[in-house]
């Protein structure tokens, strides 16, 4: 079966649904959607080149402002799931916006979308500060129009 997502050119990572993401409810906890939204962001920003130690070296960090996470399906333990996200916003200044979709490939369900807003941030003073232009190019670069 071919995955059909949402948006085009989609960063795609696969996971498998552990026991410690089960519930009381036998099911995927919402925090552990949460959690693999973060890490198909990070896997997608080090793609791209934008490591934790290149924020580093930049004293700039994209911290989230904003999540919107919609859970349309229940995961299940043992489940192999992708998840994709994409680009859909960047200013140029300050913000910096992700789509993602959750998919189980065995039926070809989504079982979440979600939307996350970023804020750059300057690591050691944790203020709001301008987006540096390497971030400009690189994740402007890869933004897909939706």
């Amino acid at each position: 079966m071919t995955q059909e997502w949402d948006l085009p050119d989609p960063f795609v990572i696969e996971l498998e649904v552990q026991a410690s993401a089960i519930d009381e409810y036998g099911h995927a906890n919402n925090a552990a959607y949460l959690r693999w939204v973060e890490q198909v962001s990070w896997a997608h920003s080090e793609h791209l080149g934008l490591d934790l130690a290149r924020y580093r070296e930049l004293d700039r960090a994209m911290a989230v402002h904003r999540h919107e996470l919609d859970y349309l399906a229940p995961a299940f333990e043992g489940e192999r799931l992708t998840l994709a996200t994409w680009i859909v916003g960047c200013d140029g200044r300050l913000t910096l916006t992700r789509r993602f979709q959750l998919v189980r490939p065995a039926d070809g369900r989504t079982l979440l979308r979600a939307r996350t807003r970023f804020a750059c941030i300057e690591l050691s003073s944790g203020r709001p500060r301008r987006l540096p232009e390497e971030y400009v190019a690189i994740y402007g670069g890869a933004l897909v129009a939706e």
